[in-house]
């Protein structure tokens, strides 16, 4: 190694030291061991107050319900509603997702998330799980409260896989709404407060990769306990293992083509996979979760090995005593963005607020362009289906592909609208991801219009929200109104439901 070799070298280590010690203190290499007193297990939050009070009061922040940035926040309201103010509706809002979830729960209600600590309130009350049903059967299985209590895994310990594809409102009483929520069991073992995994689905993909949870170095730790939850995952058909159990579809990679050439081996008898058929359009969709993981994994500070907790849980002092924040929340509801500044120390707080924000906005302009191209594509495949002119004499063919550049159009957009950080996680990705949804979405409308020689042409051409205005209000109540359901031309392709009273109030059965 010549000289100028050695010196490059050596102002390379030299910089990731400094990168790894830009905060006050050293960063600690191994977590430190406790005895919080506490038995093995314990799921009550607030059973650790005394042991560890400052964690706790920052916890404890995950209550509040009302602080906002420009494009999210802790106010539950409706994705899809940009007419309302808050709380019912917000500016940054996305109109058409019930058009695109019709046919699946999700076109129900969609709301932005609350705090942790509401997780287990907000299922409760989503009128996605069904409280209608006579025979109190909520109709979504056991798996959708896998991210909502540590609870499941001792659930899963005591009966097994069987329990994935229970009825979700089989567990609704075994659950204490504010204090069996996301919490301390969720990340830590709860006598000594290492970190440990509690997911099953996450344990399962470790396995598969040959990774061992215990010689992960802590910085992996500490984003993996986030990435237990924070991921795009699926509930396996019964043909490729037990029935409803969250799989994480990583095995080809973490990008959106490698999720999605994973899920077109993972549906029935090994044939592609799929979450619902759109009722409009009959095309087999699948529904993406909020894949923050797999976004900020190969992102700009994930690449940089910069961890979900070093933005989300920074570190705080108070006392003297050092500890990391647990108020699990974006860094911009900090007015000082203390958090970003521990690294990015030479930059204001509006110089970098400044910064989020542009990416944000660029990022959700194309999000808009690209649900917008999705629905086209869905009312070009329900065009042509009904189409009863001259037909090309590929049409089948044609077809075909225009389904799965539908499939594959929603399922990209659907990868950055669920995602938390609208873009910021991994902005190239981000856009790089919308911009191909708009080409599936686009080919799909193209294939129709070819596959109808042309016959579907003039009823696609203008403004989508003209030929199909955004369903802003639906419900399951409003499903049962058969005057309401003629009120769009999209609803008429969903049933009627019959008239039903509330059954389920909460974890309460009232009838």
């Amino acid at each position: 190694m010549n000289k100028m070799n050695m010196l490059m070298t050596g102002v390379i280590v030299a910089c990731s030291i400094v990168s790894a010690g830009c905060q006050d203190d050293p960063p600690v290499v191994k977590t430190p061991i406790y005895n919080s007193g506490l038995p093995a297990n314990t799921l009550d939050a607030s059973a650790f107050e005394k042991a560890f009070p400052r964690q706790y009061a920052t916890y404890r922040q995950n209550d509040e319900s009302s602080v906002m940035t420009e494009y999210k926040g802790s106010v539950n309201f409706r994705k899809n509603d940009g007419v309302n103010p808050l709380p019912k509706g917000f500016r940054a809002a996305q109109p058409y997702l019930k058009n695109l979830w019709l046919g699946y729960p999700f076109m129900y209600e969609y709301n932005e998330a609350r705090g942790h600590t509401y997780a287990v309130k907000d299922i409760l009350e989503i009128d996605r799980i069904n409280r209608y049903s006579p025979d109190g059967k909520g109709n979504m299985p056991t798996t959708c409260w896998n991210c909502k209590v540590p609870a499941i895994s001792q659930w899963v310990a005591a009966d097994g896989d069987a329990v994935w594809s229970r009825d979700f409102n089989d567990y609704r009483t075994k659950v204490d709404v504010m204090n069996g929520s996301i919490s301390c069991a969720t990340c830590h073992d709860t006598t000594t407060m290492e970190l440990q995994l509690y997911s099953i689905p996450l344990k399962d993909w470790l396995a598969r990769s040959g990774k061992d949870w215990a010689t992960l170095s802590r910085n992996e730790k500490r984003s993996l306990v986030c990435g237990q939850c924070h991921v795009e995952y699926y509930f396996t058909h019964k043909d490729n293992g037990p029935a409803g159990k969250p799989v994480f579809p990583w095995d080809n990679g973490f990008d959106p083509e490698n999720m999605y050439e994973y899920y077109n081996t993972h549906g029935p008898k090994n044939g592609p996979f799929t979450d619902f058929v759109h009722a409009v359009s009959g095309v087999n969709i699948i529904k993406a979760q909020h894949p923050e993981y797999e976004t900020w994994q190969n992102g700009p500070h994930g690449a940089a090995g910069v961890s979900c907790a070093d933005c989300h849980m920074p570190y705080q002092k108070q006392d003297g005593k050092k500890f990391s924040s647990h108020w699990w929340t974006s860094p911009l509801k900090d007015p000082e963005l203390t958090a970003c500044r521990t690294c990015h120390s030479d930059k204001t707080p509006e110089f970098l607020r400044a910064r989020v924000h542009d990416i944000q906005e660029k990022t959700f302009r194309q999000l808009l362009k690209a649900q917008e191209t999705s629905v086209k594509a869905h009312e070009a495949v329900r065009l042509a289906n009904e189409f009863t002119g001259e037909r090309n004499a590929s049409y089948d063919k044609l077809m075909a592909d225009a389904r799965e550049n539908v499939r594959k159009g929603q399922f990209f957009w659907d990868l950055i609208s669920a995602e938390n950080s609208v873009g910021f996680h991994n902005p190239a990705k981000a856009l790089d991801t919308l911009m191909s949804s708009m080409e599936y979405s686009q080919k799909a409308i193209d294939l129709c219009i070819e596959a109808t020689n042309a016959g579907i042409a003039a009823n696609l051409a203008g403004d989508i929200k003209d030929i199909v205005p955004p369903i802003l209000e639906f419900s399951r109540k409003l499903q049962q109104d058969p005057e309401y359901m003629k009120s769009h031309k999209w609803l008429t392709y969903l049933p009627v439901l019959p008239e039903a009273d509330l059954v389920w109030e909460g974890n309460k059965r009232i009838r």
